[in-house]
């Protein structure tokens, strides 16, 4: 079973992460996958939107498969971690075609990133969103994607949220403009995904690419080099303990080194 599907309907890229067992956690394999099918995505026309969902009817995606952290042992690591994650979010904001997160269930970590990158979000009434890494890791965010949450929900708002590792549910993140819809289950969820993927089929396509561009270069030019806080958390004796902790469904116990 491929973990990561596409599938071609009408004028619209159906993008899924499929890996329901693990609530859909993220594998490089999977973010490679999605990166790939952004960066390939025709111009010519005959697509003119992407929508990107979980399969299961749980979750979005659930982060980052943890297992993966375990080999983690020099600083290298880390910084390689979070070039490869900013790679395939680069790709998602850099897609010709206007793409549209269908969110069902929880969306954390890598799975809010990504979605985070998206053009349109929708939500089912289930959402939980966030990265509650200050109660379960110990890491940090990139400082681009802090940028990116920041623009979408507010900067005061995103330090709360991750300072109490509290997930959003849907009708915050509509009230702060994370999400523009809220649906009450998943199956009208993906209806209004591609009643808003036909839409979207309508309208000019070099307006929304043009439009994507200027803002993703907006974005980009404010970024900063955040290599010394990757390192201070990726490299920290509290993320090794943290993810062997959450892998064993114990409390980690910090110790801030």
């Amino acid at each position: 079973m491929d973990e990561i599907q596409s599938q071609v309907r009408g004028q619209t890229l159906w993008i899924t992460f499929n890996r329901p067992q693990a609530r859909n956690a993220l594998t490089f394999e999977m973010y490679e996958g999605l990166s790939q099918l952004c960066r390939e995505v025709p111009g010519d026309g005959s697509l003119r939107a992407v929508v990107i969902h979980g399969a299961g009817g749980k979750a979005f995606a659930a982060g980052t498969d943890m297992t993966q952290f375990r080999a983690f042992d020099k600083p290298q690591d880390a910084a390689d971690y979070e070039a490869k994650i900013e790679a395939v979010l680069d790709a998602v904001e850099r897609c010709k075609l206007p793409t549209v997160a269908a969110i069902n269930g929880a969306c954390t970590g890598g799975g809010a990133a990504i979605a985070g990158a998206c053009d349109i979000r929708i939500a089912a009434a289930n959402l939980k969103f966030g990265f509650p890494i200050a109660r379960t890791l110990g890491n940090c965010l990139s400082a681009a994607n802090l940028a990116r949450l920041a623009s979408l929900m507010g900067a005061g708002r995103v330090r709360e949220m991750i300072f109490t590792a509290r997930l959003l549910g849907a009708d915050e993140a509509q009230t702060c403009g994370l999400v523009t819809e809220v649906l009450p289950d998943e199956d009208a969820l993906m209806t209004r995904a591609a009643d808003l993927a036909d839409t979207l089929a309508q309208m000019a396509p070099l307006t929304l690419r043009a439009t994507k561009e200027a803002m993703r270069r907006v974005s980009a030019a404010t970024r900063i080099d955040d290599s010394d806080l990757i390192e201070m958390c990726y490299m920290s004796r509290d993320f090794r303990h943290g993810l062997e902790a959450f892998l064993a469904k114990q409390k980690p116990e910090w110790s801030g080194t």
